[in-house]
């Protein structure tokens, strides 16, 4: 009785004929339990967030530094580095952080707490999806396990940038697409076209691949006119609601061309980006930015690549007679997904990174998939154990694969990983805090990254804000580094006066090991900047560059690995 029962608690599907108080408590033990483990997966990685006042995760200093202004206008005035990441965020993104700023919730706290709610969204999605496409509720569990497994390899849920709301809208849109609801596939549509307008193209060309089907071997189109009116509507709505958002982020375009990225360090292996790569395969397959595959994780996403050959052998996998005919859209989705790739590829860089089309759809169709295959394989296990008597093969088989994919976080050297950066000298953040609220802070030290979002003050420069992207804004940055880096290690005091002159730098931000040689020669960053790095380390074998020389001078704040110089002593300095 053990075996049988074990079967219709695990796989026996959810159906109009079933559809009693035992099968909604299924259903309801299997997502709560879905539930439980994403809200456990996110509290394990939001613990990390709150360990110390100066956390923030890693991207997030892009997007929300200079939404500060929304508390403050004030703040970072003449900012090239927050105009343009202001430019580039996304209308929606932007709208929600100006709500919650004009609440008094502070935006770096909400940027923490707001993957709670879309972790929840985005499990409640997978978990329907997945019902929609087998009625098997264990396959919605596993599905989101597996996904929210994922989301935690990776900074894709704890971001605090506009990408974190991929998931729960773009499951959002499947579920909507698989149910014909017109009016929730044009709302998702409208929020993904606000929040992370990019994917809004994969949506698109799925709507348009669902206006075909397969009718007796061939191609045919649908007969349903609410269908096309549906495609030209969403296409209206894009349109209309990405317009803006271009038009936004062309200020600082165009874009850089793949031609002259090639010619660029920035986008080979050390560099900013890492677009790049001599080895080709891979490029197209797992490259950071450029490959297709890129970062599937956990293993485990790999059975749903088992789905069409067990699709094949459907007479050794009884339950795939389940599977609703909506089953076809994992296929529309890599199709959309795949031509949004290359079409990103051949217009490089203006459609963003290329694996941003398929990173994140992949994933949420592997998982589905894979649980969808789990299922099959366990289903058939079930019945020849039970045609053959081979009860502890079947038990057995199901410790394993409950502790394959529940265990597995405890596999992992570190689970979460979550992107979170802590910032390491709250008394310089305190110190400039207090300072005016224009002055610039010209710094290498990769600790300059944490100043706009702890202290709120403008920075000259920014390794986590080297974006070699838009023409206009890094052809200024790059001058900036370039300059910085001549100055920095000049012997000409004349030439750090002009410096300072030209770009109203009010404190100079330096590590006390910044004039040996290994902190220009070891620095991948600063490498990029050419022929000023090399410049500077041959001026570093001949002779203390005068800034060195000022150190115990201009002085106004010490710590252990930093020092803060004042600007208005340096340029009281008559002698070289």
């Amino acid at each position: 009785m053990l075996i049988p029962q074990l079967q219709n608690f695990l796989t026996t599907p959810i159906t109009q004929k079933n559809r009693q108080n035992q099968s909604r408590l299924t259903v309801l033990f299997w997502y709560s339990l879905s539930l439980t483990f994403a809200v456990g997966y996110i509290l394990m990685g939001l613990r990390q967030a709150f360990t110390s006042k100066y956390i923030v995760s890693d991207d997030a200093r892009e997007y929300i530094s200079w939404m500060y202004r929304y508390l403050n206008p004030e703040l970072f005035p003449g900012d090239l580095i927050a105009d343009y990441f202001e430019s580039v965020t996304p209308i929606g993104y932007s709208i929600l952080y100006k709500i919650i700023a004009a609440l008094g919730i502070d935006l770096t706290f909400f940027s923490k707490i707001f993957p709670i709610l879309l972790g929840l969204i985005t499990t409640s999605y997978c978990f329907a999806v997945s019902m929609q496409i087998l009625p098997v509720p264990m396959v919605g569990f596993i599905a989101s396990l597996l996904l929210n497994q994922s989301l935690c390899l990776h900074d894709d849920l704890f971001s605090g940038t506009p990408r974190d709301f991929i998931y729960p809208l773009f499951l959002a849109f499947l579920y909507y697409s698989i149910r014909s609801s017109v009016l929730g596939i044009l709302i998702v549509l409208a929020l993904q076209c606000l929040m992370y307008p990019i994917i809004a193209f994969v949506d698109l060309l799925i709507l348009f691949l669902r206006l075909f089907h397969w009718q007796n071997g061939q191609i045919a189109i649908s007969h349903h006119r609410k269908d096309f009116i549906l495609f030209v509507t969403a296409i209206i709505i894009t349109g209309i609601l990405i317009l803006p958002y271009t038009i936004q982020s062309s200020q600082f375009g165009p874009t850089i061309t793949a031609a002259v990225a090639r010619t660029m360090p920035d986008y080979w292996r050390g560099g900013r980006v890492s677009y790049f790569s001599h080895n080709i395969i891979s490029y197209w397959f797992d490259g950071r930015d450029s490959g297709f595959f890129a970062l599937i994780a956990p293993p485990q996403l790999l059975f749903g690549l088992l789905l069409p050959i067990l699709l094949k052998f459907q007479s050794y996998f009884p339950l795939t007679k389940q599977l609703k005919d909506e089953v076809k859209i994992f296929l529309q989705v890599v199709i959309a997904s795949l031509i949004m790739f290359f079409t990103a590829h051949a217009s490089a860089f203006k459609l963003h990174w290329p694996s941003r089309y398929t990173h994140h759809t992949f994933k949420m169709i592997l998982a589905l998939a894979a649980a969808i295959s789990i299922t099959l394989i366990l289903d058939a296990i079930f019945r020849w154990s039970r045609q053959y008597g081979r009860q502890i093969l079947i038990l057995g088989t199901i410790m394993i694969l409950g502790a394959g994919l529940i265990l597995y976080p405890s596999s992992l050297k570190v689970f979460p990983k979550t992107p979170y950066v802590e910032g390491q000298v709250p008394i310089l953040y305190n110190f400039l805090q207090k300072q005016p609220q224009n002055i610039v802070i010209a710094s290498t030290s990769e600790e300059a990254d944490n100043i706009p979002i702890f202290a709120q003050r403008t920075i000259l420069v920014g390794k986590e804000y080297a974006l070699p992207i838009h023409t206009k804004y890094y052809a200024q940055f790059r001058k900036r580094m370039i300059d910085l880096i001549n100055a920095q290690y000049s012997e000409d005091i004349n030439q750090i006066k002009d410096f300072i002159q030209k770009y109203h730098v009010t404190f100079w931000l330096l590590e006390r090991s910044a004039f040996l040689p290994e902190y220009i020669t070891k620095n991948t960053w600063l490498q990029q900047y050419q022929p000023a790095a090399q410049q500077a380390n041959a001026k570093l074998q001949k002779a203390l560059p005068v800034l060195a020389t000022l150190i115990n001078t201009c002085a106004v704040l010490e710590t252990d690995n930093l020092v803060l110089l004042q600007t208005e002593c340096i340029k009281n300095v008559t002698k070289t």
